[in-house]
């Protein structure tokens, strides 16, 4: 599951606010702000998480789970 700092870091790695990232989801801008914000994505249908991921990623962003390459939380980086 996708975390709210990984959404946030994955659209700074792009250099995507947070319209750009709404647009390119097909979602709402309160969504894309309720899924940054202290609840996170968790409170969004799988749908919603599903489209902001495809979206980042289809834009160059790879999400790593906890302890992925390195220990560590959840994080983001761009491919190579």
């Amino acid at each position: 599951m996708l975390t709210a700092e990984q959404i946030k870091a994955a659209r700074a790695l792009v250099d995507w606010s947070q319209p750009k990232l709404a647009e390119a989801s097909g979602l709402s801008m309160p969504t894309i702000r309720r899924m940054e914000g202290p609840l996170g994505p968790g409170r969004s249908t799988a749908v919603n998480v599903d489209a902001v991921q495809r979206a980042l990623e289809g834009a160059g962003v790879v999400f790593l789970e906890a302890g992925e390459v390195r220990p560590g939380g959840p994080g983001v980086r761009l491919k190579s």
